[in-house]
């Protein structure tokens, strides 16, 4: 979620109970230009209005990143927070959850560096962040603004699934992503369904749960055999699951690179790794967590998978 300046400028002083028209006097904007800020906030779920006879009211909502973002701006007054926090920033700061380098946060961002370099040097100048061996982290309590930018993410991620399916779950989620449990079927731009459905497009079928699993991406066009395999993961990560990740990674040609770039993203290394290692190894895999070979030979065998 992107939040204009306007915006972030009104998210920083509304009150309970403020008019259009005291905070447009206090911002010194026209009251139209408020309105509609206030308006774009309403529809992302950050504050909402209430009608006092002809007027009309502004409420921050409860929304976690709401709390987080007024907690900053009082207690660090001095700094113009609306000014630092447009454009790129807030994903920037999403991906310092710990020291990292240029680099790491551009990889993960999926920016350019020159993008990344811009907005920490904003920070930096303003003593928010610092460098140690060439890895950016905070100064003092504003890691804080990751913790803004994290809630901001997921309040807009819990939006979009609510907008879809009454009853839904995050089970993974990223600066612009999210894997979700939801009880009835979405058809919806942006949702690519994944889990066990998704096994049957690889001629695998299995019994399927009362559950759908979808990936919300707007980058993505369809879910590859390696994002696959990681959902599967996120999902359940107990032995049968990573069976049937091992009978799809046997029966379909999955590049290894790619795969381990997909377990990075999610978090996955050391859990893909071990599959990788049981499939070279014929078994040779201590985790309880995964089958004897044997049985996993005898699993292939009735999904007409060779090994």
């Amino acid at each position: 979620m992107v939040l204009r300046r306007i915006e972030l400028e009104v998210l920083a002083i509304v009150e309970r109970g403020d008019t259009i028209s005291e905070l447009a006097t206090k911002l010194d904007h026209s009251e139209s230009y408020l309105s509609r800020a206030v308006g774009d906030l309403v529809e992302k779920g950050l504050v909402y209005t209430e009608r006092d006879g002809r007027r009309k009211r502004v409420v921050p909502s409860d929304a976690r990143a709401v709390e987080r973002y007024q907690d900053l701006v009082r207690q660090h007054s001095q700094i113009h927070f609306p000014e630092l926090l447009t454009g790129k920033a807030l994903e920037v700061l999403y991906y310092l959850d710990q020291p990292r380098t240029v680099s790491e946060i551009a990889d993960r961002s999926d920016n350019y560096r020159n993008t990344i370099n811009r907005v920490l040097k904003r920070f930096r100048d303003r003593g928010l962040v610092g460098t140690v061996e060439g890895h950016y982290e905070f100064n003092a309590d504003f890691d804080r603004l990751h913790e803004f930018a994290r809630e901001l993410a997921h309040h807009s991620h819990r939006q979009r699934l609510e907008a879809v399916a009454l009853k839904g779950t995050i089970l993974w989620e990223d600066y612009d992503e999210f894997l979700a449990q939801a009880e009835t079927e979405i058809d919806a731009e942006g949702f690519h369904e994944t889990g066990l459905a998704r096994f049957a497009v690889f001629d695998l079928q299995f019994l399927l749960t009362s559950h759908r699993y979808y990936l919300f991406s707007e980058d993505l066009d369809v879910v590859s055999p390696a994002e696959l395999c990681c959902h599967t993961l996120l999902i359940d990560d107990g032995s049968r699951y990573r069976s049937y990740c091992l009978l799809l990674l046997s029966h379909v040609d999955v590049d290894e690179e790619n795969l381990r770039e997909q377990a990075a993203t999610y978090g996955l290394e050391d859990e893909i790794d071990a599959l990788l290692r049981y499939l070279e190894t014929h078994g040779g895999v201590d985790d309880n967590r995964l089958p004897e070979w044997s049985e996993f030979q005898k699993l292939a065998a009735d999904y007409e998978i060779e090994r």
